[in-house]
This record gives C-alpha cells, structure tokens and sequence, in this order.
C-alpha cells in the first residue's frame, strides 16, 4: 500500500453564505491541475495532471480543519461533504456544522480572510506518478492517479502557491533517505577507526 501525503496550497478557500436561514457553506479547492509546487523537500517540484482524481471521488472523504481528526467539519458518506472536479482542479462543498467552535475558530476566520489555504490527504495509484526533469534540471513529479483520497481541509499555513491543497507527507521518504545517508556516513567512519586501529 502507497503511503499517506498531503499537500497544502494557497487556494481560493471561503465561507459562503447559504439560502435564507441556511448556515454558511466552505468552499474551495483541494487542489489544482498542471501548476507546480514549489520546490518540496529542496529536492523536486510536482504537479497534478487532469484526471488524477477520477478514480477516488467516490470515496468516503472527510472534511477536517487543519488535518485534525478530532475536528470534523463534513464527510461525504454523510452527504455533508460534496467533491467535483472543474477545469481548476479537485473543488469541494462543505456544510459544516452549526457549533460554536467552528463559527468561531473556522468560519470567522474564512470570513476575514485570515484563512485561505486548503490541503488533501491522499496516496497515489502504484504506477500513478511519473518523474522527469525540465530544461532547468529541475525534478518535477507528475501525478496521474490517486488510488485513495483521505481528506480534504482548510489550512492556516498552506505551503505552495496556486492551490487549496495539502501538507506533503513526503516527510517519511526524506526521514527515510537521511537515515540511509547517515548510516552510510557512519558505516564509513567505522571503517575508517577500525582501519586506525588495525594498523596503529
């Protein structure tokens, strides 16, 4: 099984309000098509192509707030979370609920416009991706397919430019890469001492 990441991107991300008497609605998109990320990592650059999402929108999504499961704001098997994909990228539809902590900690805060970043959870399809490099050396990852999307979510600290989209995990691949670059750099000095020691 692919693991979990996430991105998050600046995105249009806004309360709206419903039909008279009706709460407001989030709205924004959790991630946006054929823009880049910025550099991830300091290692590579990514990309969403068309159609990376037509496999998971039937998934039972949740709506959180900042990734945390203890603050659910919709889901989609409860028909309180809707997701489309439009010609900007993957768009979602929350109506969440009428609680005090989310008008104030959620809602005041989209209104103000304090809040305008979005984020997904997700993992991408075996063969789902694909690596190049541009005219500039730089790295660019282009995803195709999702095999599973978790979560969609506003975010207070979006961290790339052109989308509402998530936090990357790829935390565990680069934790991942330094720990086998250390442990080489560590196999190395043990050779090198015991090396010392035997010819001392």
């Amino acid at each position: 099984m692919s693991e979990t990441e996430k991105r998050a991107l600046t995105c249009e991300v806004r309360a709206e309000a419903g039909e008279e008497g009706q709460p407001l609605r989030i709205i924004g998109h959790g991630a946006v098509f054929n823009k880049r990320s910025e550099m991830i990592m300091g290692m590579f650059k990514e990309q969403i192509a068309p159609g990376a999402f037509d496999n998971v929108l039937g998934d039972d999504v949740r709506a959180l707030f900042n990734h945390d499961p203890n603050f659910v704001l919709g889901r989609t098997l409860s028909n309180t979370l809707s997701l489309s994909v439009d010609e900007e990228g993957l768009r979602y539809e929350i109506d969440p609920p009428d609680t005090q902590s989310v008008r104030d900690l959620v809602m005041a805060p989209l209104a103000r416009g304090d809040i305008t970043g979005s984020s997904f959870a997700f993992r991408v399809a075996p063969d789902g991706d694909e690596w190049g490099e541009d005219e500039h050396g730089v790295i660019v990852r282009t995803i195709h397919r999702f095999s599973r999307l978790l979560d969609v979510s506003p975010v207070t600290y979006p961290a790339y430019p052109d989308a509402g989209a998530a936090k990357r995990s790829l935390q565990a691949r680069c934790d991942e890469l330094r720990e086998i670059t250390q442990r080489a750099v560590n196999q190395r000095r043990a050779r090198e001492r015991f090396l010392e020691l035997i010819n001392a």
